[in-house]
């Protein structure tokens, strides 16, 4: 068990999740309400408790992710984004946290409005399929990319609604969604100097992350 007190920065020392979520757990505020949405193994939603103090609930598709988080401690239920965000009444959350899971929805459109309703922000991050690795299998090798960030074969993947970062600005664009922060990062995970707006980021950046609000 870790016994260490957090430092001045709220942040446990060596306490160390993976650097995307790091970076998502950077943009949120210590003591707030946060819904982790596809939560997985619950490393992020036990970094936020654990260092945070956030008010956090999780919710995940898979038997063993929830087994995992249970036995961890945390309040965590089994549901579909698809499916259950409409059982969480308006603004119930500071934060809605879904992490590398949009690709897997159905309705990714749908799911995006249903975090910003339950939730103050949403904070989104997904494999960026305009990067330059994906552009590069499908011109030259004409395969569906396969690289780190995307490792299953295209007849196993979950991920059913690739997307680029020009095409998710577009989306808020379309749905009046404010993008109140945004980065890019590369292959290692961390963040990329460029502007997330622009062509290069799109060609360049691996995956993405951004915070929303109404």
């Amino acid at each position: 068990m870790n016994h260490s007190l957090p430092n001045a920065t709220g942040v446990i020392p060596n306490d160390r999740i993976r650097v995307d979520l790091q970076l998502i757990a950077d943009m949120v505020e210590p003591g707030t309400r946060v819904l982790d949405i596809g939560c997985g193994d619950g490393e992020l939603l036990g970094y936020l408790t654990r260092s945070k103090n956030v008010d956090g609930r999780g919710l995940e598709l898979s038997n063993e992710g929830v087994r995992n988080c249970v036995a961890q401690g945390l309040p965590v239920m089994q549901g579909d984004a698809d499916r259950d965000l409409g059982d969480y009444p308006d603004g119930a959350f500071d934060y809605a946290i879904l992490s590398q899971t949009l690709q897997a929805t159905n309705r990714p459109k749908q799911v995006l409005t249903e975090l910003l309703r339950i939730g103050q922000k949403a904070i989104v991050s997904f494999p960026n399929f305009g990067h330059w690795r994906a552009r590069f299998d499908l011109m030259f090798r004409g395969r569906m990319p396969q690289n780190p960030n995307l490792p299953i074969m295209w007849y196993e993947t979950p991920n059913i609604h690739f997307c680029t970062v020009r095409d998710f600005v577009t989306l808020c664009d379309e749905c009046g969604f404010k993008i109140e922060r945004s980065m890019v990062l590369n292959e290692s995970g961390s963040k990329v100097s460029l502007d997330s707006h622009s062509r290069l980021a799109n060609f360049f950046g691996n995956q993405a992350l951004f915070m929303l609000s109404k």
